[in-house]
């Protein structure tokens, strides 16, 4: 079994930045694919990147590209999602999941663990 605990979320204003941090803990995560949704009110859940097990590959969907970083840290069990110039919508919760695959995948249907989410809020 895998716990994934996810924290960094709040309230930030159009255009500033947060910090999201994936925990990981009963096993390690070091060798799968780790990946970042986001669910927003009355919408489907959303892949947003995915991350290597190496951390030297990743895979950002285009509406976050270019403002979003995904990385990770295998000595400390933890993914992060760096969130620059955020937009108010990209509002939603997000959750961090491990992968299934050995590459990169946006089908939230191919991860397996999930954690319970942090809300992000940008107002505007």
């Amino acid at each position: 079994q895998v716990q994934l605990v996810e924290s960094g979320g709040g309230l930030v204003q159009a255009g500033g930045s947060l910090r999201l941090s994936c925990a990981a803990s009963g096993r390690t995560i070091s060798s799968y694919v780790m990946g970042w949704f986001r669910q927003a009110p009355g919408k489907e859940r959303e892949f947003v990147a995915s991350v290597s097990w190496t951390g030297g590959s990743t895979y950002h969907a285009d509406s976050v590209k270019g403002r979003f970083t995904i990385s990770r840290d295998n000595a400390k069990n933890t993914v992060y999602l760096q969130m620059n110039s955020l937009k108010p919508e990209d509002t939603a919760v997000y959750y961090c999941a491990r992968s299934t695959t050995g590459g990169a995948t946006d089908d939230l249907w191919r991860y397996d663990y999930w954690g319970q989410g942090t809300q992000v809020t940008v107002s505007s």
